[in-house]
């Protein structure tokens, strides 16, 4: 027996115990070892004349004696020397077929896929295996060799004679596990398994490029007899045979024209378990630096667990059309975590044991062109099928939004575009540009009202009062709207009507553009307003002086309403919106960075008791002939009545808003005072 060197021998229960987190993955590498030999005769076919190769012949078998514990996988690529089995299995970490890939670097072309790398992957058969033997013949050699290892202290070369059943009449190689005995904790029984090992080559190793074959068990209806009777039933038998487990030619490699709809939407159901077509499928080809292909589909519904802890996000990731990792969460920002697909580059710089990367700026850069055509491709479905666009967004709206509060508003460009809201004025979805483009002259902000349910929020006196105005207001019913509409900030919309600073500069531009000239636009910036916050400024000049002289005139009545309601709101003041006896007679608005809708999802959340609250401010309508009984009361120096009435206008301006009384017996019993 031949040693191996202490430092080998080190290094080989490295390989063993370490490199490899799922053992599942032994085969995967043999697979693409003997990938790799057929190649490497295909090459020397193209060089030597001498070597005759019939491609079609070109194949990986596997086989297994379930009796004997043994796995095969067997090859009819260039083989091995006694030299070569000494230098690519007896010494760990050579990687012959990087050596080969470097001396025929200018050959190889588009025709031969070397993928092997590090010379490691031959040894993770002895996750599984007590003994391994690779019976192998050199093309052109006469000689048929055997190299046999318990992975623990050396190995053996030695030939093989012609009357051994081992023998290879051919070139080739043969590689041999017997496998290791079952345990408590693992079972090694289940590579003997025909479903074990077509679903691992499915799985890990479908794309290689030559046929991986294995004789299968089928079932087949047997003929019926000619003297059967009338009440002959119909009878089966098993038969065997071989079958080719992979599909070779990956779908994401081909021409997008030479695929159908139907072939992609029948990848994306079989490979990611979906009942439904995908809504949207587009592929990506990258070159230079970095070549990869990519394809990706949106789904058609969102996962049920899209939104809980337990989602895992990610696009399987492929190297020379092997598997590397079935979810590379690297190459997806979070707010596209439901995009699936797959993305194959060979020049990814794979850690040794093939499962995770090396280079971190590749998947950056990856990631970042990722990203970019998959907003163009919701940017097309946008303006292209509504429809479907707003299927998409009610699935998957929502991811958008917190990705944009999440970033702390850093992605807004990138994803404002992209987000629905819906319209009080027209009825239907709008995009913040559309919402934007339909603005009445002079309008500077987005109004939005944040709540729980479209149609409360319509019904809203202060939504009311701006629609009144001309303007629209978005309605909002997701937790999240807000959080986002904070983050973001103000929205930049594109190519508005240029709003000039005088009046010679209108009437210069009028006068340009009937001369021919292109109307001017620029794009402006619009702040997003939250209607029920205190600051929305669309009162009129008079509107505003008659609030303040109401409020002045009535500082005494609005400093016992406020002593009335304590610290549940900061004042009590005039409101500048509610302007007639048909408003309502009060509102409730907040000032400072906390909405009212903010402070209510918080309230929700773990830590309620240490959730931020909104400064609440009273606003009553001067105009109600309510504000004349607040009046009278106060006038009479009648302060339980006068407390009533605050304490009433109060939480049902709360009520109004969609917010919770702070004690509802209180409130029934106060209207029952009040009847």
């Amino acid at each position: 027996m031949r040693k191996f060197k202490t430092e080998s021998k080190k290094l080989l229960d490295l390989m063993i115990n370490s490199i490899y987190t799922n053992r599942e993955i032994f085969l995967r590498e043999l697979i693409s070892n003997a990938s790799d030999a057929i190649d490497k005769l295909y090459l020397k076919s193209l060089t030597d004349a001498s070597a005759q190769v019939d491609q079609e012949n070109l194949a990986i078998t596997l086989s297994f004696d379930k009796d004997a514990r043994t796995l095969t996988v067997s090859d009819n690529g260039i083989g091995m020397t006694a030299d070569e089995l000494e230098k690519n299995l007896g010494t760990i970490a050579h990687s012959g077929s990087e050596e080969f890939k470097e001396a025929n670097a200018d050959k190889q072309g588009d025709a031969v896929d070397i993928i092997g790398r590090f010379g490691v992957g031959f040894y993770s058969a002895f996750m599984v295996a007590k003994e391994v033997s690779v019976v192998t013949r050199a093309f052109g050699s006469d000689e048929c060799l055997r190299w046999t290892s318990d992975g623990i202290e050396g190995y053996t070369i030695e030939p093989v004679a012609a009357d051994d059943p081992a023998y290879r009449e051919t070139c080739g190689s043969d590689v041999i596990l017997t496998l290791k005995d079952n345990t408590d904790d693992a079972s090694y029984d289940e590579y003997l398994s025909e479903y074990t090992l077509k679903d691992l080559v499915t799985r890990y190793s479908n794309y290689v490029r030559y046929p991986v074959k294995m004789m299968v068990t089928k079932s087949r209806q047997k003929e019926k007899p000619a003297d059967a009777g009338d009440d002959y039933k119909p009878e089966w038998e098993d038969y065997q045979e071989l079958d080719t487990l992979n599909s070779m030619t990956p779908i994401w490699k081909k021409h997008a024209s030479d695929v159908k709809p139907e072939e992609y939407n029948e990848f994306y159901k079989s490979t990611f378990h979906d009942w439904e077509d995908p809504a949207r499928t587009f592929t990506l080809h990258a070159e230079g630096a970095l070549e990869y292909d990519a394809l990706l589909f949106i789904p058609g519904k969102a996962p049920f667990d899209l939104y809980s802890r337990d989602y895992e996000k990610g696009l399987e990731l492929y190297s020379s059309n092997v598997l590397i990792m079935e979810k590379c969460a690297d190459l997806l920002p979070d707010y596209y975590n439901f995009v699936r697909g797959v993305v194959d580059s060979a020049d990814v710089t794979l850690n040794i044991s093939r499962e995770t990367l090396q280079q971190n700026r590749q998947l950056q850069a990856m990631e970042r062109r990722i990203e970019k055509k998959i907003t163009s491709e919701l940017e097309s479905m946008r303006d292209t099928d509504r429809e479907a666009y707003e299927k998409f967004f009610g699935n998957f709206g929502r991811g958008l939004k917190y990705g944009i509060y999440s970033s702390y508003g850093m992605k807004k460009d990138e994803l404002a575009g992209l987000l629905l809201f819906w319209s009080a004025k027209n009825e239907k979805y709008v995009t913040l540009q559309e919402y934007a483009e339909a603005m009445p002259e002079g309008q500077k902000a987005v109004y939005y009202a944040a709540g729980d349910d479209r149609d409360r929020l319509a019904k809203m006196p202060v939504v009311k009062s701006v629609l009144a105005k001309g303007y629209d207001v978005l309605l909002c019913t997701e937790d999240v709207d807000e959080f986002c509409f904070q983050a973001m900030r103000d929205f930049t919309a594109k190519g508005l009507p240029k709003v000039y600073a005088d009046d010679a500069a209108r009437e210069a531009a009028e006068k340009a553009q009937a001369d021919g000239a292109e109307a001017e636009t620029e794009d402006r910036s619009l702040e997003l307003k939250n209607v029920s916050s205190g600051d929305l400024d669309l009162a009129s000049d008079e509107e505003k002086k008659a609030a303040d002289e109401a409020a002045k005139a009535n500082e005494g009545l609005f400093g016992a309403m406020k002593d009335a309601l304590g610290d549940a709101v900061a004042k009590v003041t005039v409101s500048a919106h509610l302007t007639s006896a048909d408003d309502a007679p009060s509102s409730v608005s907040a000032e400072g960075p906390v909405s009212l809708e903010m402070e209510q999802v918080l309230s929700a959340g773990p830590d309620a008791a240490q959730a931020p609250k909104a400064t609440r401010v009273l606003e009553i309508n001067a105009a109600h002939p309510v504000f004349a009984k607040l009046q009278a009361a106060e006038e009479a120096g009648d302060k339980d009545k006068l407390a009533l009435y605050t304490s009433l206008l109060y939480d049902q301006a709360l009520l109004t808003e969609g917010l919770p009384v702070a004690d509802p017996v209180a409130f029934a019993q106060n209207v029952c005072k009040l009847m």
